[in-house]
């Protein structure tokens, strides 16, 4: 007997170590796959809030909207522009807009445009009727387009920040930062574990 729990004793350690080096390999895959699914999106914006049209032309749509930025974007300049798919299938919602651009560097002029346009007008930021869209005004977002997993630290990171008052919360290239305030220092959101030390 004392031999046989000896045995399952050493089988237990082994599937111990076994499943610590099995944890270790997913969340190296992961981090891996995150990378790869960041430098693929790496030139994309995702738009929302743009109200979904049967006979709608995506293309347009964006075209005209860089022209109220003051950022004119060609047709040339877009590689390809779809709605997403709607994973809540009950919500009101628009499903998103996806545009992937020429390169990364259209991303971050279109981005900076944006912001801009709605620094400028802080009453009138980007709306639906800034796209000649009738009815209800409502707020048109143009962000990174981000991978899961990014998008869901992003949305806790957001949660978070706002309990610990944290004024500023924002993406580039993909990464999160968070600062305090004006005076503080910008931090690297990496993973849901750094969540737990923000103060």
């Amino acid at each position: 007997m004392k031999t046989k729990l000896e045995e399952k004793s050493n089988t237990v350690d082994l599937l111990k170590r076994e499943n610590d080096a099995l944890k270790s390999t997913v969340k190296d895959l992961t981090s891996r796959l995150n990378i790869v699914e960041v430098h693929m999106r790496e030139s994309n914006i995702e738009i929302n809030g743009i109200p979904e049209n049967r006979n709608e032309n995506l293309m347009n749509v964006v075209v005209h909207l860089s022209k109220i930025i003051e950022n004119p974007l060609t047709e040339e300049d877009i590689q390809h522009v779809t709605r997403v798919a709607q994973f809540n299938r009950t919500t009101e919602k628009p499903r998103s807009v996806i545009v992937k651009l020429r390169s990364a560097r259209h991303r971050d002029a279109v981005l900076a445009s944006v912001a801009q346009y709605n620094k400028k007008n802080p009453k009138e930021k980007l709306n639906t009727r800034h796209l000649g869209i009738g009815g209800t005004s409502r707020p048109i977002y143009v962000s990174e387009h981000l991978s899961p997993t990014n998008k869901a630290l992003h949305a806790a990171t957001r949660k978070k920040a706002k309990e610990m008052n944290y004024r500023f919360t924002w993406i580039r290239n993909g990464k999160i930062f968070v600062r305090k305030d004006e005076f503080g220092q910008a931090k690297q959101v990496k993973s849901m574990d750094y969540l737990n030390i923000i103060n």
